[in-house]
């Protein structure tokens, strides 16, 4: 048998190996960098610790008592503590993570679609369209985020679905900005071209061709807004503007019990460490993210 039938044989007789795909490949890596995944699984059980609270056999969270305020961590019954009104503050930390992690998070994935559409076609459509989108979106950035969003809050007024609303108007600025970068990089590129010479419209050069090569960057910079997001919307409830007494929520915490910081100071900085937990563990996850996507290195 000959050296090149021998070879043949082996190469039929060889197992195909299918090639990873990008983001098969970016999951891969992303298992390998043990701070994202330790801060993955950190937000993942205080996300599920939110979702299923009523079934953790926790204490009534707005049941107190005048007699047990102030408990100290450690305290039987009451492992973190009662706040300033004898209320559980583990119970209040479990529920409040669920009005402190959907006005923290949701503005950002409303501002995430809104600012990537804005930001597509302004960066494919370019001429009048950019410059009617991208001249309106730098007059929010003559003001500060925190400043435009406490603004806004104070003109709408307090409660959730106000905060909501200005939290995702503080952001699609910068995600419009990023996705019309971005965008603007893409559609140079040849594949554009072949899809428009091909006669495809621009909603499908947009939609079809362009999305997917968009989102992984944009994507990568709002998951690591959500570590804004989350300061800014407890900063709001601190304030007054956001959510209302007696609601859980780890801002409003704060406020409340900014009056025991001589008396307890361990309970009264509960809610803070939570909110520097979760918003370090979201900066730390989006700064794997975006080591795992850079494939080149």
């Amino acid at each position: 048998m000959s050296v090149t039938a021998t070879s043949d044989a082996a190469l039929e007789a060889a197992p195909i190996e299918k090639a990873r795909g990008y983001w098969a490949t970016v999951a891969r890596r992303l298992s390998r960098d043990k701070v994202s995944m330790a801060c993955a699984a950190i937000l993942l059980l205080i996300v599920l610790a939110a979702i299923f609270a009523p079934w953790l056999g926790l204490a009534d969270p707005y049941q107190g008592s005048m007699i047990r305020r102030l408990r100290p961590i450690g305290t039987p019954n009451y492992p973190l503590g009662t706040d300033e009104l004898g209320r559980d503050m583990l119970s209040r930390l479990v529920y409040g993570g669920r009005l402190s992690l959907l006005i923290g998070i949701l503005p950002v994935i409303l501002a995430f679609g809104i600012g990537t559409s804005l930001g597509l076609l302004a960066g494919y459509l370019g001429g009048k369209v950019n410059t009617l989108i991208m001249r309106t979106i730098d007059v929010f950035y003559a003001f500060p985020s925190v400043l435009l969003a406490i603004a806004i809050s104070g003109v709408l007024g307090a409660g959730i679905v106000n905060s909501i609303v200005s939290l995702t108007v503080v952001f699609v600025p910068q995600i419009t900005r990023v996705a019309e970068s971005v965008t603007t990089s893409v559609r140079a590129l040849d594949f554009v071209d072949a899809a428009r010479a091909s006669g495809a419209s621009a909603f499908t050069i947009m939609r079809v061709h362009m999305l997917g090569n968009v989102l992984g960057p944009i994507f990568v910079y709002a998951t690591g807004l959500i570590s804004v997001s989350m300061i800014l919307a407890a900063g709001l409830s601190f304030l007054g503007l956001g959510t209302r007494p007696p609601e859980p929520e780890w801002g409003l915490m704060l406020n409340t019990l900014r009056t025991a910081i001589y008396v307890n100071p361990g309970v009264a900085a509960l809610p803070g460490v939570m909110i520097f937990a979760v918003s370090i563990c979201f900066n730390m996850l989006s700064d794997g993210l975006r080591s795992a996507m850079d494939i080149r290195n």
